[in-house]
Order: structure tokens, then sequence, then C-alpha cells
């Protein structure tokens, strides 16, 4: 997805994102701030996913969201 969609619709975004990574704060989100890689980023910290996982998560999130 591109990211300047991505960043669109962030606001929009935020409720699901919280509801599918429940181990990211509200702070993560206003830091995230719809950029791509700082979402990928804190997947990686929170969970402890490898880059490519926590990509993988991502794009299989964006795709059920029509994003």
């Amino acid at each position: 997805m591109d990211n300047h969609v991505f960043k669109g619709k962030w606001k929009q975004l935020k409720g699901e994102t919280q509801k599918q990574w429940g181990k990211l704060t509200n702070d993560d989100l206003d830091v995230i701030d719809g950029e791509r890689e700082k979402l990928i980023g804190k997947l990686q910290e929170r969970y402890g996913h490898s880059k490519e996982a926590a990509e993988k998560e991502y794009l299989a999130w964006t795709s059920m969201h029509k994003v």
C-alpha cells in the first residue's frame, strides 16, 4: 500500500490497529502517525518480530482493511 494513502487513512485506522495489536499503546499510535515503517518498527519492538514477519503481518492486515 502506498504510504501516502496509509497516512491519509490513519485516523480511521487507529482503533482497528489497536484492536489488532493490543500491545501498542496510545502513545505508540501517536508516534506511528500513519507511517508504515514506524508501525512495522513498533511491531518488531512490542512483539519481538523480525522485520520480515512484521511486514508480513502489516500486509495481511492492510489487505483485510482494503487500505
